[in-house]
């Protein structure tokens, strides 16, 4: 908390004008997302989705997602966004069994919880597991990590290959009787590259587990992408063994922050999820998710920005994204002596220096940040990492011209700081 400054509770209360004074300027230390300068952290789709996403979250700012007795059109809403996520994933697709059910968390680390929680569960109860164990590579999403330390599971993270994707057998090799769950990650955050989600199930099928296949980045992009001829990459329902996938509605899908999507190829699998209790004064209680009350805004937010984009808007927003991306890896792979990390099939990419001796990719992105350019540091190997969005795309050719010149201003200087970006806080 030291690190922030402190402003007092007030004796009486300010002015409504005053406050948001206040709030106006303590936004100018903020990163200026809407200059497409961002390459983390946000995901835009132009002013007009922003300004409807703010009516939503107005709209349902004071409603309780917890009950949908009170607030039915917040199931509603919840309703249609499962769905479409669903039938985005495979689930009308005869292959994935027609009985997909899923449920909205307030995030792909949620999401991601729920999963490693329900493998347990069903772990414990089916197979009478005491210690649990999930096999998953060293680029899947910490989150993993934080799952296995909540909920009393053994995570064996497997190395990736030379092209930062995890090989299948390589995570069968780490399985014992004791594995719950294989993940696969379509795209991996760190690298943007999809793993081979069918080759993992078919692990997981093998061996009678579960595989989750972790799409909170993707889940609202390969699809769109694979429907315009770009990507051909199995990673959904439609792949046999995928028994959870998870998708986050407030990256590619545009919306507000707190909506992600959990789904379960069955419902007996996906009951698993939901907690029940009489086990205490106030009655029934049912909880599907982390949080008992819940933000009723960013659920409608999300409705909003499904319905007002439609498939049409999706597929656009897509191609221009995909359309920049291409142009920033063509433009970083043109600058001598930097590398993108594999071969990132979809929108995120990393990206740094062939011979770390000679060019020190950090002090590079501290000449970037000094031009306001805002990217995740990440490591092993010390990489810079963009995230493009179609809010970004029109200053992709900028940020290529900067990033030559910072790599020229360089040369062999050092950087302050070798510390990594993504998931800070005080």
């Amino acid at each position: 908390m030291a690190a922030f400054p402190h402003t007092p509770l007030p004796r009486q209360g300010r002015p409504r004008d005053e406050v948001m004074r206040s709030l106006v300027a303590l936004k100018q230390g903020d990163q200026d997302w809407r200059g497409g300068r961002v390459f983390s952290l946000v995901y835009s789709a132009g002013d007009d989705v922003h300004e409807l996403v703010s009516d939503a979250l107005s709209l349902y700012s004071a409603e309780n997602g917890l009950n949908v007795l009170a607030f039915p059109s917040i199931g509603t809403m919840q309703h249609d966004i499962i769905c479409n996520t669903a039938s985005l994933l495979g689930a009308d697709d005869p292959r994935s069994g027609g009985a997909v059910e899923g449920y909205l968390t307030s995030g792909g680390t949620e999401s991601l919880l729920q999963a490693v929680k329900t493998a347990r569960d069903v772990a414990r109860q089916d197979r009478g597991i005491a210690h649990p164990q999930v096999v998953a590579a060293e680029s899947a999403h910490a989150a993993f990590t934080k799952a296995a330390d909540y909920f009393d599971v053994e995570l064996i993270r497997v190395p990736v290959g030379p092209d930062f994707r995890v090989d299948a057998h390589a995570l069968a090799d780490a399985c014992t009787d004791d594995t719950i769950m294989v993940v696969g990650s379509a795209p991996t955050y760190p690298h943007g590259v999809v793993d081979p989600i069918a080759d993992i199930a078919a692990l997981a099928l093998e061996r009678g587990i579960l595989c989750h296949v972790d799409a909170c980045m993707g889940g609202f992009l390969l699809p769109f992408l694979a429907q315009l001829g770009r990507l051909d990459e199995p990673f959904d329902f439609r792949v046999p063994g995928v028994t959870s996938i998870s998708a986050d509605v407030h990256k590619y899908g545009y919306a507000s922050k707190g909506v992600s999507v959990i789904l379960y190829r069955t419902h007996e699998l996906a009951r698993k999820q939901v907690f029940v209790t009489t086990d205490w004064l106030g009655g029934f209680y049912a909880s599907t998710a982390m949080a008992g009350t819940r933000p009723a805004g960013p659920v409608a937010a999300a409705w909003a920005v499904l319905m007002h984009l439609g498939l049409e808007g999706y597929l656009e927003l897509t191609r221009t994204a995909h359309d920049a991306a291409l142009a920033l890896r063509a433009g970083i792979e043109a600058i001598p002596g930097l590398a993108v990390r594999g071969d990132p099939r979809a929108t995120v990419m990393a990206f740094g220096a062939v011979d770390p001796a000679a060019l020190d990719i950090f002090a590079v992105g501290e000449v970037l940040a000094g031009q306001g350019w805002y990217l995740d540091r990440q490591n092993r190997p010390d990489s810079l990492h963009a995230t493009v969005h179609a809010g970004s795309a029109a200053t992709v050719p900028a940020l290529v011209t900067d990033l030559r010149r910072a790599v020229t201003q360089v040369g062999h200087r050092r950087a302050a700081s070798r510390d990594t970006t993504y998931g800070t806080s005080s």
